[in-house]
């Protein structure tokens, strides 16, 4: 038996946070990300019919920007080429996306999202307008802004510095 399987567990101590961390930036982030992933699997899992998130943002990229090769749909969503061949397989068994060959290119598929692929995004926006909703609870409407304001500023830091250099 090691020195941790005979410390006593002091369940009064379980679930807080050390204060050397409870301040610090990332731990804070990854609080809040932790909470609006939960918020977010939940919110799919009730309501989206079997979809998940990465169904979203790739119905989401083909209602902006149109057809488009699979490769350019994962590089363009952030989403793995893997996943994105699974989840497209998925989309098109439910008739939301079509796949053709590109005529062009024999070995590359194009992807069109469906009439009922359009509708099933405008169902989700729903489901996701209300997540987001959770997320930003405990906000007040000017906070909510300021906070979205500074996320996208330290989302976008790298991008930034690459244009400032």
């Amino acid at each position: 038996m090691g020195t941790l399987d005979r410390m006593p567990v002091h369940h009064d101590r379980i679930g807080r946070t050390p204060d050397r961390v409870k301040d610090r930036p990332t731990w804070l982030i990854s609080r809040a990300y932790a909470r609006s992933t939960a918020l977010l699997a939940e919110g799919f899992e009730t309501h989206g019919d079997g979809l998940r998130g990465h169904h979203y943002r790739l119905l989401a990229a083909l209602e902006q920007w149109g057809p488009t090769s699979q490769a350019d749909l994962g590089r363009a969503t952030g989403i793995d080429r893997s996943d994105v061949t699974g989840a497209l397989t998925e989309l098109e068994a439910r008739g939301l996306v079509d796949r053709k060959v590109d005529p062009a290119h024999k070995r590359r598929n194009v992807v069109t999202l469906t009439p009922a692929g359009a509708d099933a995004l405008r169902r989700l926006d729903g489901v996701l307008d209300d997540i987001q909703t959770a997320v930003l609870a405990p906000l007040t409407a000017a906070q909510r802004r300021q906070l979205l304001d500074l996320l996208a500023r330290i989302a976008g830091a790298d991008r930034d510095a690459d244009v400032i250099e």
